[in-house]
């Protein structure tokens, strides 16, 4: 039987994988041409780590080397990413393809030298040439092996009158491959591998996730509720290497957990498997993403993406916003109106990144309550009073806050980032119930800011979601959204919980009323947390 696999390109042989025959087409025009007396294309294939570009580029590859026409390689360069002379390396890889053409070649000592190999003397029909982990490479020898492929590619394109085995250069095509979606674009002379000439590698649909899964149906003999695959698709967005973690984790079990084939897999196994994949289990892709976060550099953005205000416009120029997208780490979305903007990749992203961010500045807490607190109104046998609780946490608020933000990020004009304060106050539940059998779990709905906070308590679920008070106006539109978020988690009533710098008692009376939306019958009480001049 078939067993799903999330590290290391997929083998068709023994792994659960999506055929993806469109997308091997297109990767095959590209390389040979769409006539290919005329060549082939220079491009990128790009796409973050883990989305399957390995296992694409074999496929293609296998279909590649069907064609007699064309000589096809692919050289890894991985081993080459220390490498700082431009020479040297195309001196070693001139000798890595001779080795494959089994030909010799001179020493390289100059660009020049190193375009030579690519003539008749040493190649007998066109080549097509693929270079994994390109971008592995030092930028200096990126742009230097980029110049000459534009010198061979802008002397191919002058001979028109030629036959492709014809033209000087034989180097029919190439592709470099890696996780920047054109390679050598600080080149300032140009490059041949313009972006409407890449090949992007997108996440699964959600037809194709649901058909990987089917599949371990049809072979194992043990359904799945089609509510997990829905979720788990919600959670990854497609993201393929996530998809087959979980996967992996829902059929084959773990530590501490064992999938029983003789029953369904339900909402409640993957409840279990996905608070180990969030808390406990270990994964080398998400480990990756959030070493990206941390970096100064990205520190900022990646946390104003969290803030649950005005969404941040997608810039694909800007730098930063262009690393944490095409690692990975975010995507964009389309409005109504045409317009981009910045969002998580996907959820489950967002959840791991939140839990860092939290657990980085808020690890001690110190005293959550005065330990002689009556706890026995807020805190039943059966129920919990929200309400209570959040002035319990406005409490803690107001005795700690000199200390507790003393070195978190903050703004030019000195102001603490607002996402902050929604690290504090999920620390805050997550530490103080933990021992009373309450699980307060932080969900991420929407990728772009928007955070909620769900208590499950015994029988009942509780519902919290954070936002910034900007106005009166944009204070009615979150009252309706809650209500109609209520009524999708199946809740009659919902905390929509504002946080702003000072509010009067007076002010609080008048906008802490609650509030029932008419369509939906659900229950909104707004409340709000005084963060005070810190």
């Amino acid at each position: 039987m078939r067993r799903f696999s999330s590290y290391g390109p997929v083998n068709d042989k023994i792994h659960y994988y999506v055929p993806r025959k469109e997308l091997i087409e297109k990767g095959y025009t590209q390389f040979v041409g769409t006539n290919p007396s005329e060549g082939g294309h220079y491009f990128t294939v790009w796409a973050p780590r883990q989305t399957g570009k390995s296992w694409l580029m074999r496929e293609i590859f296998l279909k590649l080397k069907q064609e007699t026409r064309f000589i096809s390689l692919v050289i890894n360069l991985e081993n080459y990413k220390y490498e700082t002379d431009a020479t040297q390396f195309m001196n070693k890889l001139a000798k890595k393809l001779g080795e494959a053409l089994g030909k010799p070649v001179p020493e390289i000592t100059s660009p020049e030298q190193f375009q030579e190999i690519f003539k008749k003397d040493t190649l007998e029909k066109p080549l097509i040439l693929i270079l994994d982990e390109f971008d592995a490479l030092e930028e200096s020898i990126i742009n230097a092996l980029v110049s000459s492929f534009r010198s061979m590619y802008n002397i191919r394109q002058y001979e028109i009158e030629k036959a492709a085995e014809q033209k000087t250069y034989l180097l029919h095509s190439v592709a470099l491959i890696g996780v920047r979606s054109v390679l050598g674009i600080e080149n300032p002379k140009g490059s041949p591998f313009n972006v409407q000439r890449s090949l992007h590698v997108p996440n699964l649909t959600f037809e194709e996730v649901e058909e990987m899964f089917r599949w371990y149906e049809k072979e194992s003999g043990q359904s799945i509720e089609p509510a997990v695959i829905e979720r788990l698709f919600k959670e990854t967005n497609g993201q393929p290497g996530l998809n087959s973690w979980f996967g992996e984790l829902l059929t084959e079990g773990f530590d501490r957990y064992t999938n029983d084939l003789t029953k369904p897999i339900t909402m409640n196994e993957f409840r279990r498997v996905y608070g180990a994949a969030t808390y406990v289990l270990p994964n080398n892709n998400i480990l990756n993403l959030i070493s990206k976060a941390k970096i100064e550099e990205n520190k900022k953005l990646v946390l104003d993406m969290f803030q649950p205000g005005e969404k941040l416009e997608f810039k694909f120029d800007d730098k930063i916003m262009n690393g944490l997208y095409m690692n990975g780490l975010a995507d964009y979305e389309i409005d109504t109106e045409g317009k981009y903007y910045i969002k998580f990749a996907c959820p489950f992203v967002q959840k791991r990144l939140f839990n860092y961010f939290s657990n980085e500045y808020f690890n001690y807490m110190g005293r959550l309550i005065d330990p002689f607190t009556d706890l026995d109104d807020m805190i039943t046998p059966t129920d919990l009073d929200i309400l209570q609780l959040l002035k319990l946490y406005q409490l803690y608020l107001d005795k700690n806050k000199s200390w507790l933000f003393k070195n978190v990020p903050r703004r030019s004009d000195q102001r603490i980032i607002e996402a902050v304060f929604h690290f504090n106050f999920y620390s805050y539940f997550h530490e103080f119930l933990r021992g009373k059998n309450v699980n307060v779990i932080p969900e991420f709905p929407t990728g772009n800011g928007k955070i909620d906070i769900l208590l499950h308590y015994g029988n009942n679920r509780y519902g919290i979601e954070l936002k910034s008070f900007r106005d009166k106006p944009a204070h009615k539109i979150a009252l309706e959204k809650a209500a109609h978020y209520g009524k999708q988690l199946g809740l009659t009533e919902i905390y929509l919980v504002s946080f702003i710098e000072t509010i009067d008692e007076e002010t609080r009376g008048i906008f802490e009323k609650p509030f029932t939306e008419p369509v939906t019958g659900v229950t909104v009480k707004p409340f709000f947390i005084r963060t005070g001049l810190v």
